[in-house]
């Protein structure tokens, strides 16, 4: 007999009164919630606040989907207008969102409330959430601070340096692992070459050549794990060296700099302006070495000119000097030609590193270097003793994708795609941060803002900074309360600087750049003293 058929059956009996209806189950399994315990007259207030409690203490991760309200409605024995009315008061709180037919998920959780040190309950202002999120920049950009905001849930994320994940070409990808393991002998799975697989060094030795006018031999290649183990392979050789200061660009990337001192190197701030990197601060300094972004200056955008590289290009032949380039995004460019690579110019002198963590994604940790001969055998000698060489399998991929022609096909692809989130967070930027100064728009997968700013002929240098009456960390908290996550421009620089942000744009659609551009105008104008 079929289902449908027993259950006509047993409402025929039901009906009949040969037996008693089945007993109806009070309460839901889920969250073992049990309507019985709200007042009367504010289930809806009560069923949000059991869903607000669930998710700030864990129960209800991020990502975790909430039950169709149909069917939650049906368990509690309510109108579905409950369920929908409660869901909808958390959607609003930017705590959970539709996601079509994945349902309503969880997007964002504040951490449980802790206790309140204040001895009147007036005293204790502001929500458990933005309390989380002051402490999480307040600190300062302290060792960690980066990591620490990227594992932090939000529900936009327009944090700098993110690719398109979603474009990840995945059949591509499959084709060509497919095509690896099917011609991969036994000896294929043992040990490799330190070094770098063979196949991948002669792909990046011709990718480089037709991309950046690298003339480099497969051999110099050093296969790494991102740009993040090239810096600290290059600081413990120049350690060792006796080179223990680095000049590094300030404004610049924090975790750039922070992975070189945790290797025990001392960095030291050297201004940008409009030109780039100044080249005769960098001499002032004294340092031996300076690490730049020349192609895409991080987070400025600004370009290192030609005056720049040719007085760059003369420090490090006088003063034997060593240039450290890193080129994170440099095949992301819409609106200037290609910036040749400094290391196409004085290959003696300039230690090459560069990734696939902005071109396909960073959870690959594949990326290669280029040093100088004399530096060449000490690197690959560290690298052996980190870890005996990158996985091979991912480096066989990669080396199919880009022989094959794909990685060209999918840059092409994610061009298009980035061009079009850059221009659609330029038009939220001017309906809703009118004020603000735009740096940066022309290449890359960020742009940087700044705020009232004294520095309209300076570029990024301070000059006689005057405070303009709020903290960027202030509105990066703002923001991140309200599910919106940012970098403020002041973790990234040293020396004084005006406030700004550096807002990523690559990771999600135009829909939601809009929508967090739009709060992040909100927070703005409620963050700054009234004039």
């Amino acid at each position: 007999m079929s289902r449908s058929k027993d259950v006509q059956v047993q409402r025929s009996k039901e009906a009949a009164g040969d037996t008693a209806p089945a007993p109806v189950a009070l309460g839901s399994d889920f969250l073992q919630l049990d309507i019985g315990q709200a007042p009367p007259g504010c289930r809806t207030e009560w069923l949000a606040d059991r869903l607000r409690e669930a998710i700030a203490d864990g129960r209800l991760p991020v990502g975790s989907r909430l039950p169709a309200s149909r069917v939650l409605a049906e368990e509690l024995r309510v109108a579905r207008g409950v369920v929908t009315e409660a869901y909808q008061r958390l959607a609003e709180a930017g705590q959970v969102a539709g996601r079509g037919r994945l349902g309503t998920t969880v997007v964002a959780a504040p951490p449980a409330p802790g206790p309140v040190t204040a001895t009147d309950p007036g005293e204790a202002t502001g929500t458990a959430a933005g309390a989380a999120a002051g402490a999480l920049f307040e600190a300062g950009a302290r060792e960690g601070a980066v990591s620490a905001l990227r594992a932090a849930p939000c529900r936009i994320d327009l944090s700098p340096g993110v690719p398109d994940l979603a474009a990840f070409p995945r059949a591509a990808w499959l084709r060509a692992e497919r095509a690896v393991l099917g011609s991969l002998p036994p000896s294929g799975f043992g040990y490799g070459d330190a070094q770098g697989a063979p196949e991948l060094r002669t792909a990046v030795a011709e990718w480089l050549a037709r991309s950046r006018g690298i003339r480099a031999d497969p051999g110099e290649v050093i296969v790494v794990a991102g740009v993040a183990q090239a810096l600290g392979l290059l600081g413990a050789v120049l350690l060792a060296n006796g080179v223990d200061r680095i000049a590094f660009e300030d404004p610049g990337s924090l975790g750039a700099r922070q992975q070189l001192e945790y290797g025990g190197i001392t960095t030291v701030p050297v201004p940008v302006d409009e030109g780039g990197l100044r080249v005769d601060a960098l001499r002032a300094s004294g340092a031996k070495a300076a690490l730049l972004t020349p192609a895409h200056q991080f987070p400025t955008g600004v370009v290192l000119d030609g005056e720049r590289r040719r007085a760059l290009l003369r420090w490090a032949a006088e003063e034997d000097g060593l240039i450290i380039e890193d080129d994170y995004d440099a095949e992301h460019r819409y609106d200037r030609t290609p910036v040749p690579a400094l290391r196409s110019l004085l290959a003696e002198r300039v230690c090459y590193a560069g990734s696939v963590s902005k071109l396909l994604a960073p959870a690959l940790r594949v990326g290669w270097l280029l040093v100088p001969p004399h530096h060449h055998e000490a690197v690959v000698t560290a690298k052996r003793n980190a870890d005996l060489g990158n996985a091979l399998l991912p480096q066989l991929v990669l080396a199919h994708l880009m022989t094959s022609g794909e990685l060209e096909r999918h840059l092409r692809f994610v061009r298009r795609r980035h061009r079009a989130r850059r221009d659609a967070m330029l038009r939220a930027i001017g309906t809703h941060l009118p004020g603000a100064r735009v740096h940066g728009a022309a290449a890359g997968l960020h742009l940087t803002v700044t705020f009232d700013t004294p520095f309209e002929d300076t570029g990024f240098e301070d000059t006689g900074f005057e405070d303009t009456g709020f903290a960027d960390t202030g509105l990066a908290a703002a923001a991140l309360d309200a599910g919106v996550k940012v970098h403020p421009l002041s973790w990234h620089r040293v020396r004084p600087g005006p406030p700004g942000l550096v807002l990523g744009y690559a990771a999600g659609p135009a829909s939601e750049i809009e929508e967090g551009v739009a709060v992040l105008g909100a927070a703005l104008r409620r963050s700054r003293p009234t004039r």
